[in-house]
C-alpha cells in the first residue's frame, strides 16, 4: 500500500502548517482583529496581507529572473467584473460577519475556537448552495444582507454615541 502523499504533499503540508503557526503566533486566529480591521481601527492584518502580496510578487519576479516560471506560462482568468466584485462582496461581508476569512478559520479550529466550527460549517454549505442559486436571487439576497449590516451598524454608533454623550439631567 502506497502512503497517499507524495513528496510535493509534504511541501505543502509543511508550508500550510508553518502558515498556521505564524498566522496563531501573531493573534491573526482571533476574530476580532479581522472585526477591527473592517471597523479601521486595527490595521495588522492589512500589513500581513500587504507583506505577503508583496513577497510573493518579488519571489515570482525572481522566479522568472531564474527561469524557474516564466510569466508567459501563468494562465490569467478573463475578468467578470461585476460578478468577481458580487463574490468580493460577499466574501468580505461575511468575513465581517463572521470574523475570519477562510484561512484564519482553520488555525483557529485547530487552535481550539469552536465557533470556528460554525463558520467554516457555513462557508461550505455556501459554497455548496452558491452555483444553484440564480443571480437574481443572489443579488437580492446579497441587498438585503447590505441594508441589514448598514442597519446594525448605524445602530451601533448611535449607541456609542448616546454612551459618550454627556445628557445633564
Amino acid at each position: 500500500m502506497n502512503f497517499p502523499l507524495d513528496e510535493g504533499s509534504f511541501v505543502v503540508l509543511l508550508a500550510g502548517v508553518l502558515f498556521g503557526y505564524f498566522i496563531e503566533s501573531a493573534g491573526l486566529n482571533s476574530p476580532r482583529k479581522l472585526t477591527a480591521q473592517f471597523a479601521l481601527r486595527d490595521w495588522t492584518v492589512f500589513r500581513v496581507m500587504f507583506t505577503a502580496i508583496v513577497v510573493a510578487a518579488i519571489g515570482l519576479w525572481l522566479f522568472d529572473v531564474a527561469g524557474w516560471l516564466r510569466f508567459d506560462a501563468l494562465k490569467i482568468p478573463t475578468m467578470f467584473f461585476w460578478a468577481m466584485a458580487l463574490g468580493g462582496a460577499m466574501l468580505g461581508a461575511g468575513m465581517a460577519i463572521g470574523g475570519y476569512c477562510p484561512g484564519t478559520s482553520v488555525v483557529a479550529l485547530f487552535s481550539g475556537r469552536l465557533d470556528a466550527v460554525f463558520f467554516m460549517i457555513g462557508m461550505m454549505i455556501g459554497t455548496r448552495l452558491a452555483p444553484r442559486i440564480s443571480a437574481r436571487t443572489l443579488t437580492r439576497a446579497f441587498a438585503i444582507l447590505l441594508m441589514l449590516l448598514a442597519v446594525a451598524m448605524v445602530a451601533g454608533e448611535l449607541r456609542a454615541a448616546l454612551e459618550d454623550a454627556e445628557f445633564p439631567l
